[in-house]
């Protein structure tokens, strides 16, 4: 009879710690998800300031300041899972664009606004993407142990899904960023 029950505590007790560590996974992947947006709402928030520094010098170039400006509508209304990796591949690849136009303007490039503009969107980058790897690695561990023996027993019985990870990166997305100003 001792045994039965030691047996059955043992059981109990795994089934609270397998259980306590999927919670511990989920909310770390969400924590993890919290700073990919404080780094893309830094982003969305730097590009009206961009603007205002380069459309006195980039009068002509008005399409691609509709194409940046539409890309960041997107990106800020995009759910979370692929549609906002999409759209967040989208913003970049329209800043891209718009860093390449502005190298056809001297006066520009010595703006000091513009520097310091230009090295805050590289930084804001930068965070993203350790942002989007520590995201990415909290995803793995999550679904990992919801997927292997015996966890997702526990995993299923309770309703814990997968996660996604923070989108594929498109081939232009892989290729590095030359931006010389």
């Amino acid at each position: 009879m001792i045994w039965i029950i030691l047996i059955l505590f043992v059981v109990v007790v795994w089934l609270v710690l397998a259980y306590n560590s999927l919670i511990r996974l989920r909310n770390q992947a969400q924590e993890a998800w919290s700073d990919i947006d404080v780094q893309l709402k830094r982003r969305y928030d730097l590009i009206p300031n961009l603007f205002e520094t380069v459309k006195g010098y980039m009068m002509h170039e008005k399409d691609v300041f509709e194409k940046v400006t539409e890309a960041r509508t997107r990106a800020m209304s995009a759910p979370m899972g692929q549609e906002k990796a999409q759209a967040e591949n989208m913003l970049s690849g329209a800043l891209k664009s718009l860093f390449a136009v502005a190298e056809n303007y001297p006066q520009l490039k010595a703006n000091e606004n513009f520097s310091k503009l230009q090295d805050e969107l590289t930084d804001t980058e930068d965070k993203i993407q350790a942002a989007r790897r520590f995201y990415n690695g909290g995803v793995r561990d999550l679904n990992i142990a919801i997927q292997v023996f015996p966890k997702n027993i526990i995993a299923n019985s309770f309703g814990f899904k997968p996660m996604e990870f923070f989108g594929d990166l498109s081939d232009t997305e892989r290729q590095p960023v030359k931006v010389n100003f």
